[in-house]
C-alpha cells in the first residue's frame, strides 16, 4: 500500500479512519536530513494514537523557511525516507509555509509539535481543539538538528 498520499487521498482515508474510531495523530516538518531526534520524535508521536500522519514541507516551502541552500535532500527523497520509518503510517507534502490548510481538511484527533513550540503558537491548534481534539508537545531527548549536522560536516571537511 502506498503511504505517500495526495491531500485528496488522505482526506478520504481520514474519513474512513474516523468512522472506524481510529485516533489520528498529525505532525509536520521539513525532515531534511533524518537523524535520531526525528526518529525519537516520530516514535513518541505515534504512541499518542493509532495512526500517524506526517506532512512534509515541499522543497519550495523549505527554501522559503530555511533559505536557498535548503533542503539538502529533495522532497522525493525526504518523503520516501519518512514514509518508510516504522512509526509513520501516511505522508503527504504541502507547499504552503504552514500546514494549516491540510490540518483544516483532515482535522486530526491529536496535533503534535516539538516542545520548542508553545501551544499558542502551534499552527492548526485552533482547528483541532475546536473539534474536540488535543494539542501535544514532545520534549526532544536528542538535541540534534539538520543545521547542526550541516555545520559539523562543513567544519570537518572544509
Amino acid at each position: 500500500m502506498n503511504t505517500i498520499l495526495s491531500h485528496e487521498e488522505l482526506i478520504l482515508i481520514r474519513k474512513k479512519l474516523a468512522v472506524s474510531g481510529k485516533k489520528v495523530v498529525f505532525t509536520n516538518g521539513c525532515f531534511d536530513i533524518i537523524h535520531a531526534g526525528h526518529v525519537d520524535y516520530l516514535i513518541k508521536a505515534k504512541q499518542l494514537g493509532d495512526i500517524l500522519i506526517v506532512a512534509i514541507n515541499s522543497d519550495e516551502s523549505v527554501r522559503r523557511i530555511k533559505g536557498e541552500k535548503r533542503p539538502i535532500l529533495n522532497q522525493k527523497e525526504r518523503t520516501f525516507i519518512v514514509s518508510n520509518l516504522k512509526p509513520v503510517d501516511f505522508v503527504t507534502v504541502f507547499d504552503e509555509d504552514t500546514p494549516y490548510e491540510i490540518i483544516k481538511k483532515i482535522v486530526p484527533d491529536i496535533l503534535v509539535k516539538g516542545a520548542d513550540w508553545s501551544k499558542d503558537k502551534i499552527v492548526g491548534a485552533d482547528i483541532v481543539e475546536s473539534n474536540g481534539g488535543k494539542v501535544e508537545t514532545i520534549e526532544f531527548v536528542n538535541i540534534q538538528s539538520t543545521s547542526n549536522i550541516i555545520s559539523t560536516i562543513l567544519e570537518r571537511y572544509k
